[in-house]
């Protein structure tokens, strides 16, 4: 699972961004102002049929601060990205 969902920035930061249009979700932000320092991204791929799929999370990241259920927070009621 993405660290980001519990994250303080996770609403302004650019690489957060990135991962939602890789997942082709809608942002939390269309202007992100906020560059991490050292995010670590783990992509996994799996063939599904005649598609492959990528799923991007991020793992780690120096400018990590802990907000649990921020995500949440910004989005009440729907289930957060696995």
């Amino acid at each position: 699972m993405c660290i980001c969902v519990n994250c303080h920035y996770v609403d302004r930061c650019l690489t957060y961004n990135a991962v939602e249009t890789q997942h082709e979700e809608r942002h939390l932000t269309e202007t992100p102002d906020f560059e991490p320092i050292e995010p670590t991204i783990n992509v996994n791929i799996r063939p599904r049929g005649d598609e492959i799929e990528m799923e991007w999370d991020v793992v780690g990241c120096a400018s990590f601060k802990q907000e649990m259920g921020k995500w949440a927070k910004l989005r009440p009621g729907e289930l957060i990205p696995t």
